[in-house]
C-alpha cells in the first residue's frame, strides 16, 4: 500500500498550495480529516481540517466550513485560533487552525480520569471560552472530551478545538443542520433531541464532559434509544462525586434548561465562590471526599448566583398573526338564528353552549389527555365539550385500535377548543409515540420520531401553528435515529462494490447504535462510485458518522479484483526501492523516469507452496514477474535456496542489471496512476503452462476465473501493494 493517509489522498510530505507540508494525520471523522502540517515559509506548526473529497462541492458543508472559519473573530485563549479556508488545485477544501499539542480529555478519561480539583480548573477555563462564543451568539452543540485539549498537559491551558457544527443564533443566520440532531448523544442535553440549542445546551455538555472525565469512562445511558431518552430526562446520579464538585455538576446537568446555570458567567461565579472559601470539615453524605487541595465547603449545595450577564441568548419566536377585531352585531338577528335552529332540532356552538352545555357538569380543571406508545393505539381520557367531538374521538380511537374514557363536560375554555385539539392530534399522528395534555386552553405535547423529515415538520407546526383565539400549544419532539441493522448496511456496500468486495470495518454484532461510525474499506473504481456509496449510506445513517477508506483503482485492477475472493494474507511483504540509488521507497510513489525495484519478502514461517507475482498497470496490461517463460521457477522451497528466516526474492531489477531473466522497467507518462503488485500463494501450481510475460487484464481475469471454477486448485492467500506513478510537482 502507499503512504496515503486517507480519502483525501494527502500523503505525508505533500505540500498544499506551496505552503503547508503534511507531517501527520491526527484523526478522521465522518466529514473531515485533521492533519498536522508545517508552514514552509514561517516554520510554524498548524492543524489543517480537510473536508472529505466527496463533500467538497456540497454547499451545505462548504457553508459549515465557512462558518467555522468565522470563529477566528473570537479571540480567546480557551478557543483554538482559526485562520482561513483554502482550496487546492484539485478541489480539496481545508481550514487552517492553530496546532495545540497535548492530551485531550478523552485521553485523560481513557487513562483513568482526572481529579475534581483539576477538573474545576478545566471547567473554569472552558466556561470562559464558551462565554466568549456565547457573547457572539455562537452555540457549540458538540462539546465532548475529544474536542478539549490540555495544552502541554496543563489543566489551566484547556483549549476547545472544534466548532464544526456550531450554531449561529444571530438573526438571519442560515441554519445548516436545522432542527435535526447535532452533537454526540452521550454528552448532548435533553432538549437537543428536539432540535433546540442555546447557551444552556453547552453548559449541560460541559457538565457531562467533566463528569465522564472524573469517572474515567464515557456515560452509559441504556441499551436502547428509548431508554437513553428516559435517562436523559432524569437527574444524574452524582453519589460518587465529592462536594462541592457534585453540587456544581448538579446544576449544570439539570434535565430542564431553566433549572441549570443560565450562562457560563454564572458557572465562573460559582467556581470562584467554591474555590474562594476555605476547606471545612467534611460533612458530605452519600458522596466521596474531595481530593486534597480543593478549596470548598463539602456537603453544601451551591447557592444561586445572580449576575447581570446571566441572561440567556434571546430566541426570536415567529409572531402570531393578530386576530381581526370582531364586528359588533345586532343582538336580534343572533336570537332569531338561535330560535330558528332550536325549532329545527339542530345544534350549533352558541345554542349548545347556552342551552345544552349549561346542563353538563362543570369541570375545573378542564383536562383531556391522549397517549400513544410505539405499540398499540391511542388512549384518550378526560373531558370534551360536545357530542360531535366525543363521537369523532371515539371513532378515531377505534380506527387506530385504541381506547377512550371521555366525558361530556363544560368548562372555562375557548370557543375554538375542539378544532384546536383536533388539529394538534392530527399533527401528532405521524409520530412514533406521543403524550398530549390539554388543560384549559393550553395544549402541551411530547413525543419522538425516527424520521428526520417528520421531526422537522412537527417542529415547524409547533413553532408556527395558528390556533383559534385563546388556544396555545407548546412541547418538545425528540428525534431518535432508528436502529440500523448491519445486514442493511452490508447489502448497500455489496450493491455498490464495483472493484472487488467491500468490507465493513469494526462492524457491531447486529446493529449500529446511535454513536457508532459506519466504516467501509476495500477498493472502488472511481470517485463517482465512492460518492454514490456515500450517498446510499447517508440515506440510512440518520446522523451517524460515515468513514469510507477505500482505494480507487483503475479499471484493469478492478477486473482482476473482481475474480479474487476475499483472501487472507500470508504476511508476504512487497518492498520497493529506487533503482538508481538502492534507497527504500516507503511511500510507493515513483516519478516519470524513475526505475522501481521490487522485492517479495518471504516471512520465516512460509516454507512451501508456490508464488505467482504480477503487476497490473493503468493501461490494462498484466506483467508476470514470477513465474514466466524466462524465469520459470516459483516453488517457495527452491526460491529460498536453503535459506531460513526472512528471505527477499527480487522480481524487478535495477536497470543496470537488466537481463532476459531479470525484468527492469522505467516509469513513463503512459503509466501515470495506480499500479498494483499482486502476490498469490497456492499449495500446488495453478496453471498447466506458463503465462506470457505480458497479457491483458481481461485474459488474466478469465484464467483466474477458470481456476476458481474448477475447484481442484485453490488460491489460499493474497498479498499486494500499490504503486503510484506520477509527474513531479
Amino acid at each position: 500500500m502507499n503512504s496515503r493517509t486517507g480519502d483525501t489522498e494527502f500523503r505525508i510530505g505533500d505540500v498544499l498550495n506551496n505552503t503547508f507540508r503534511i507531517e501527520a494525520c491526527l484523526g478522521s471523522g465522518g466529514t473531515s480529516e485533521v492533519f498536522r502540517a508545517r508552514n514552509e515559509i514561517s516554520g510554524r506548526l498548524v492543524a489543517l481540517k480537510v473536508l472529505k473529497a466527496e463533500l467538497a462541492d456540497k454547499e451545505d458543508f462548504l457553508v459549515l466550513m465557512k462558518r467555522e472559519e468565522e470563529m477566528r473573530d473570537i479571540r480567546h485563549h480557551a478557543v483554538v485560533g482559526y485562520s482561513e479556508n483554502h482550496r487546492t488545485a484539485d478541489g480539496h477544501v481545508y481550514l487552517v487552525m492553530d496546532y495545540v499539542e497535548g492530551p485531550s480529555l478523552e485521553d485523560k478519561m481513557k487513562a483513568g480520569g482526572m481529579s475534581a480539583e483539576d477538573l474545576l480548573i478545566v471547567g473554569r477555563r472552558v466556561a470562559e471560552g464558551l462565554q466568549a462564543a456565547h457573547d457572539r451568539r455562537i452555540v457549540h452543540r458538540d462539546l465532548s472530551p475529544d474536542n478539549i485539549i490540555l495544552k502541554n498537559g496543563d489543566p489551566a491551558k484547556a483549549v476547545i478545538i472544534d466548532f464544526g457544527i456550531a450554531k449561529d443564533a444571530n438573526p438571519g443566520a442560515k441554519t445548516i443542520v436545522g432542527t435535526e440532531f447535532a452533537g454526540k448523544f452521550s454528552y448532548a442535553a435533553p432538549e437537543q433531541f428536539g432540535g433546540m440549542a442555546d447557551a444552556r445546551t453547552d453548559i449541560y455538555a460541559l457538565g457531562m464532559t467533566l463528569l465522564a472525565t472524573y469517572r474515567g469512562k464515557s456515560p452509559r445511558l441504556g441499551g436502547s434509544l428509548i431508554e437513553m431518552l428516559e435517562v436523559k430526562k432524569q437527574e444524574v446520579d452524582l453519589q460518587d462525586v465529592p462536594q462541592p464538585f457534585a453540587g456544581l455538576l448538579a446544576r449544570m446537568l439539570a434535565p430542564a434548561p431553566a433549572d441549570r446555570f443560565q450562562s457560563c458567567q454564572e458557572i465562573l461565579d460559582e467556581i470562584d465562590r467554591i474555590t474562594g472559601k476555605t476547606l471545612a470539615t467534611s460533612t458530605a453524605t452519600g458522596a466521596g471526599s474531595l481530593p486534597p487541595g480543593l478549596l470548598g465547603l463539602p456537603g453544601t449545595e451551591p447557592e444561586p448566583v445572580s449576575s447581570e450577564k446571566s441572561v440567556p441568548p434571546k430566541v426570536n419566536k415567529p409572531a402570531k398573526a393578530k386576530p381581526e377585531p370582531k364586528k359588533k352585531r345586532s343582538l336580534l338577528p343572533r336570537l332569531l338564528v338561535v330560535l330558528l335552529v332550536g325549532a329545527l332540532g339542530a345544534g350549533g356552538w352558541f345554542f349548545y353552549s347556552t342551552q345544552i352545555a349549561s346542563r353538563l357538569p362543570f369541570a375545573d380543571p378542564y383536562v383531556l389527555t391522549a397517549e400513544r406508545g410505539e405499540i398499540g393505539g391511542p388512549v384518550l381520557n378526560g373531558n370534551v365539550p360536545t357530542q360531535e367531538m366525543l363521537d369523532s374521538l371515539t371513532e378515531r380511537a377505534a380506527r387506530q385500535n385504541g381506547s377512550q374514557n371521555l366525558s361530556l363536560a363544560r368548562g372555562d375554555i375557548s370557543e375554538g377548543w375542539p378544532s384546536a385539539v383536533a388539529e394538534v392530534l392530527s399533527a401528532a399522528d405521524v409520530l412514533n409515540s406521543y403524550k398530549l395534555r390539554v388543560e384549559g386552553n393550553n395544549i402541551t405535547i411530547s413525543g419522538h420520531t425516527t424520521d428526520a423529515g417528520v421531526n422537522e415538520n412537527v417542529q415547524q407546526f409547533l413553532r408556527t401553528a395558528s390556533l383559534p383565539d385563546g388556544m396555545q400549544v407548546s412541547g418538545r419532539i425528540d428525534f431518535v435515529p432508528p436502529i440500523l441493522p448491519v445486514a442493511e448496511v452490508r447489502a448497500i456496500i455489496d450493491t455498490a462494490a464495483d472493484c472487488g468486495a467491500l468490507q465493513l470495518i469494526s462492524a457491531p454484532g447486529e446493529s449500529y447504535e446511535i454513536d457508532d461510525t459506519i466504516e467501509v474499506g476495500g477498493t472502488l473504481s472511481s470517485p463517482e462510485s465512492r460518492q454514490d456509496l456515500f450517498d446510499s449510506l447517508n440515506a440510512v445513517a440518520e446522523g451517524r458518522d460515515i468513514s469510507i477508506t477505500t482505494e480507487l483503482l483503475n479499471p484493469a485492477l478492478c477486473v482482476i479484483e473482481g475474480q479474487l475472493p476475499n483472501l487472507p494474507s500470508r504476511g508476504i511483504e512487497v518492498a520497493l526501492e529506487f533503482g538508481a540509488t538502492g534507497h527504500p521507497n516507503p511511500s510507493g510513489e515513483f516519478f516519470v523516469g524513475e526505475n522501481p525495484v521490487i522485492d517479495v519478502v518471504l516471512p520465516a514461517n512460509l516454507q512451501d507452496g508456490y508464488l505467482y507475482v504480477s503487476i497490473i498497470d493503468v493501461t490494462g496490461s498484466v506483467f508476470h514477474l514470477l513465474p514466466n517463460v524466462a524465469r520459470p521457477e516459483n516453488s517457495v522451497a527452491k526460491l529460498r535456496n536453503g535459506k531460513s528466516g526472512t528471505v527477499p526474492i527480487r522480481v524487478a531489477y535495477p536497470r543496470s542489471e537488466a537481463a532476459p531473466d531479470k525484468i527492469a522497467f522505467l516509469v513513463d507518462d503512459s503509466l501515470l496512476g495506480k499500479s498494483k503488485v499482486l502476490v498469490l500463494h497456492t499449495a500446488t501450481p495453478i496453471f498447466d503452462t506458463f503465462r506470457p510475460i505480458s497479457e491483458s487484464a481481461e485474459g488474466y481475469a478469465e484464467a483466474l476465473k477458470q481456476v476458481n471454477s474448477n475447484g481442484e486448485v485453490t488460491i489460499d492467500a493474497l498479498d499486494s501493494r500499490l504503486l503510484t506513478l506520477s509527474v513531479p510537482g
